[in-house]
């Protein structure tokens, strides 16, 4: 059966505004920009018939998805798509030390040393853990059409791991606010037919 996957990254926060780290730990919300980028999407994609809307469990997602939720529409959350735990770093401004320190980090991915994790966060082994059960139960499921919304790192790495790479290749998927992947999935194999799309910008009110 061939399913098409709706894949959104959340609106924007005052976190993402100003550069501030929010991770899995950070439990924001999205601001007036991030409702306004959430309403041009629902315009855009209102009469798509999703069958059932899937976000994490934070609740940027949740109030990026509501116009959708308004609908009646069957929803659930999953903490496997959550955003990655960056540790000691999540709900600050980085310094320049963090910034090396999160280069390395990115080097050491790239590396294949999927180990590597800042302090008190979690690996990319570990989000390729939960990101891995999450595909499978996508697999499962009886729905023909999904919106999922989650976060940047974690849709990096869901992208990787839809797409056949190893998350030595996370770097290669871009993700901005309210992006949108489109996925197919037919015969145990994904196919993306939209990337990082923000048309739906143009259902933004005018200034």
């Amino acid at each position: 059966m061939k399913k098409r996957l709706f894949l959104v990254r959340h609106g924007q926060t005052d976190f993402n505004l100003k550069g501030i780290i929010q991770g899995g730990g950070v439990d924001s919300s999205i601001n007036e920009e991030g409702r306004e980028q959430a309403q041009a999407f629902f315009e855009k994609y209102k009469n798509e018939d999703f069958e059932a809307v899937l976000t994490s469990k934070l609740k940027r997602t949740h109030q990026t998805v509501a116009p959708f939720l308004d609908l009646n529409l069957h929803w659930e959350q999953h903490g496997e798509i959550d955003e990655m735990n960056w540790g000691i770093h999540e709900g600050k401004k980085p310094e320049p030390s963090d910034v090396e320190e999160y280069k390395t980090l990115m080097q050491s991915w790239a590396n294949e040393d999927y180990h590597a994790r800042l302090e008190g966060g979690e690996s990319a082994f570990e989000l390729g853990q939960r990101l891995s059960k999450f595909i499978q139960h996508i697999k499962l499921r009886k729905e023909k059409k999904l919106l999922i919304c989650s976060h940047g790192r974690a849709m990096r790495g869901l992208l990787c791991l839809l797409d056949g790479q190893t998350l030595s290749k996370m770097q290669n998927y871009e993700h901005k606010n309210t992006g949108l992947y489109i996925v197919d999935y037919q015969l145990d194999k994904f196919e993306f037919k939209l990337i990082n799309d923000r048309s739906h910008f143009e259902f933004l009110p005018k200034s």
